[in-house]
């Protein structure tokens, strides 16, 4: 198993790979170092049930964290690479894009898997963070960074023909996606792109940016975000491995321990062990949620649009009745 270290993102960042498309903006290398820090992020945030962290391997016998460090130092230079085929594209249609994306996306994978002995890491976060990068580029013009609904927006308008092309005209199943698109309708992370990251924008981003807003802390924020990922989306991942059983069984799970109190609640880390433990005996991982999770700190990066933080202000101002009876964590008790 490969074995690399970090030792910053700027490190990674000079290893720009020989590519047709030329990275000369600053920008195009800031916006692909958000995605190196966000894929960073979601790997050493501990515990995550079932997923490879600082702890464990989780449901993984290939993998460990250092197989995802070395995954995202190789494919680091590709995002800056995305954000220019972006911007150099401005005067296409946006649903045009993707098929220019596709052969830079697939030599991305072929890097990963040489990188990782043939182990999938980041297949789903290069597809999602390609396209979040590309629209970045394609709506940026070097004014204040973009808001998060217009990057969005534009994913959503680059894969508008996605799903219809890719799943839905699929006669012979060849991927995982597509035999679970056809056995049971699910677009996978297909369909976020195309939906926009419906999930991530309606759940786990919000979930995010409330605990930020009490005060705490960045784990903190990320395993909430988690919680509500798994409480929602809807993982192929997981029913790859176990089925419609099983992606029922972790969304109930995750909702038992939001309605508990999720990060506010004093047992949330010992409950959060036991998911863990319990989803490694089951064969279980959340490996889409986790693609969502790195997508949601990314996003989080970028402004929210105006209403929204008109709202976000009115919630933190007004909105700390909701809590209700949950014991409070000594870093919210503050705001009260």
């Amino acid at each position: 198993m490969p074995t690399a270290s970090l030792e910053s993102i700027e490190s990674i960042e000079r290893l720009a790979p020989q590519a047709n498309w030329e990275c000369r903006d600053s920008r195009a290398n800031a916006v692909g170092a958000l995605v190196c820090q966000a894929l960073l992020k979601e790997v050493e945030l501990t515990p995550k049930p079932g997923l490879v962290d600082r702890l464990n391997n989780g449901s993984h016998r290939d993998m460990d964290r250092m197989t995802f460090h070395a995954s995202i130092a190789t494919i680091a230079p590709w995002f800056p690479i995305f954000y220019s085929m972006g911007a150099s594209t401005r005067s296409l249609p946006p649903e045009a894009l993707l098929a220019l994306l596709r052969p830079e996306g697939l030599a991305c994978e072929d890097a990963m898997l040489r990188a990782t002995s043939n182990v999938n890491t980041h297949k789903g976060g290069i597809f999602s963070m390609g396209l979040l990068c590309a629209a970045a580029g394609r709506i940026d013009y070097g004014e204040d960074l973009p808001d998060r609904e217009r990057l969005c927006g534009e994913v959503a308008l680059i894969c508008s023909h996605l799903v219809e092309t890719e799943l839905r005209r699929s006669h012979i199943p060849r991927t995982t996606g597509e035999k679970l698109f056809q056995a049971y309708g699910l677009t996978g992370i297909r369909g976020e792109a195309a939906s926009g990251f419906k999930t991530v924008c309606r759940h786990s981003l919000p979930a995010f940016e409330r605990i930020s807003a009490f005060g705490g802390s960045e784990d903190d924020a990320l395993h909430d975000a988690l919680l509500h990922l798994l409480a929602v989306n809807h993982d192929t991942n997981l029913v790859h491995r176990g089925g419609l059983a099983g992606l029922a069984y972790v969304q109930a799970q995750a909702r038992n321990l939001i309605e508990a109190g999720g990060v506010l609640s004093p047992r949330f880390e010992a409950s959060m062990f036991a998911f863990d433990s319990d989803l490694i005996k089951q064969n279980l991982s959340p490996g889409g949620s986790a693609d969502l999770l790195a997508v949601t700190w990314f996003l989080s990066r970028f402004p929210a649009p105006v209403r929204a933080r008109r709202i976000d202000a009115w919630f933190f101002e007004e909105g700390c009745h909701a809590i209700g009876s949950v014991a409070l964590p000594s870093w919210i008790q503050s705001f009260r």
